[in-house]
């Protein structure tokens, strides 16, 4: 009797379970829902994290709020939002710069595939190598040439330690054989601005938002740092078409939520996530920018980002990147 009685008991638990599941599937979100960026205003991914707000908020019916908490090569905003109640009403927008930090920043308050669970992956995008017009080099062979002539005396600029900006510039250096000065900002948007004025000689920095000022003349593009030519400046050639075959680094984009938000909850965002980056309009806009969506579950994007951690470790390890 005892142990029917016990039976029945587990059953009716499992049922309030699977109700209780459903219900928060249901009524979620029922307030406005935060998106954390910790990365300053005016880069990919607060541009992108603006742009998936706004269609979460048409597609589920409450509003999506963007805060840019950047500092520390994403730690300090990132690290808020481990600290956050686990409920969906708070999100992460990250990118590899996560899963570079796991390995580079070891003694962070925070683990990422410890602390957080993966929504759904949003985009990834070639980076661009800009030079100010001023400097003497004109393609990528006479850059390597003039940093082995001078070692330690060009510089280039990131959005800080650990972001994709900052490591493509360390594997450059590392596959190069050539010594540059690393010059981290606060953000990619005061990078940005100091190699268009010239206090910085160098920057990778995203296609989709330096393809302007490279248009515009404001800096020179050496190469792109994906496996084929971007669209949005099919006239620059790859890294490896000019000078250091087998170079590639890019850019990616993700929502994560702190471990414990319930499955319902991120199986929802995960739908609506996809369905955005699967709408004709969404595509065409992002390929002008020389972004491509990515679309995956949760489960396929955990493997995703704990697969990119372990590749950047071994990058840190052979090549020795140190943070500034």
């Amino acid at each position: 009797m005892a142990f029917k009685q016990s039976l029945a008991v587990l059953a009716l638990s499992l049922a309030a379970a699977l109700l209780g599941t459903s219900a928060t599937a249901q009524t979620y979100p029922s307030k406005p829902v935060k998106i954390i960026v910790p990365f300053a205003a005016g880069g990919p991914a607060d541009n992108y994290a603006r742009f998936i707000a706004q269609r979460l908020q048409d597609a589920l019916g409450q509003p999506f709020v963007v805060d840019d908490r950047p500092g520390a090569g994403s730690v300090i905003g990132t690290d808020v939002v481990a600290k956050s109640a686990p409920d969906g009403y708070t999100l992460l927008l990250m990118s590899n710069t996560h899963t570079v930090n796991e390995s580079l920043i070891p003694n962070k308050p925070f683990q990422l595939m410890r602390d957080f669970v993966a929504i759904a992956p949003i985009n990834y995008s070639d980076l661009v190598l800009v030079a100010n017009p001023a400097l003497p080099a004109s393609n990528l062979r006479e850059l390597m040439a003039q940093a082995r002539a001078k070692p330690g005396k060009i510089n280039y600029a990131s959005s800080g330690p650990g972001t994709p900006y900052h490591m493509a510039g360390e594997l450059f250096k590392s596959m190069a054989g050539i010594s540059l000065v690393h010059i981290p900002y606060r953000g990619s948007s005061g990078a940005r601005t100091d190699v268009m004025g010239g206090q910085v000689e160098l920057m990778f920095d995203a296609v989709t938002t330096m393809a302007e000022q490279v248009k515009a003349g404001k800096v020179k593009a050496l190469a792109t740092t994906g496996k084929v030519r971007s669209d949005v400046l099919p006239d620059v050639p790859t890294m490896s078409e000019a000078g250091l075959p087998g170079y590639e680094a890019t850019i990616w984009l993700g929502l994560m939520a702190p471990r414990g938000t319930p499955k319902a909850v991120v199986d929802k965002l995960n739908d609506a996530v996809s369905k955005i980056a699967g709408q004709a309009d969404v595509r065409q806009l992002w390929n002008k920018q020389g972004a491509v969506p990515m679309v995956m579950t949760p489960e396929v994007f955990d493997k995703y980002a704990r697969d990119d951690i372990s590749k950047w470790a071994q990058v840190i390890k052979t090549a020795n990147i140190k943070v500034d």
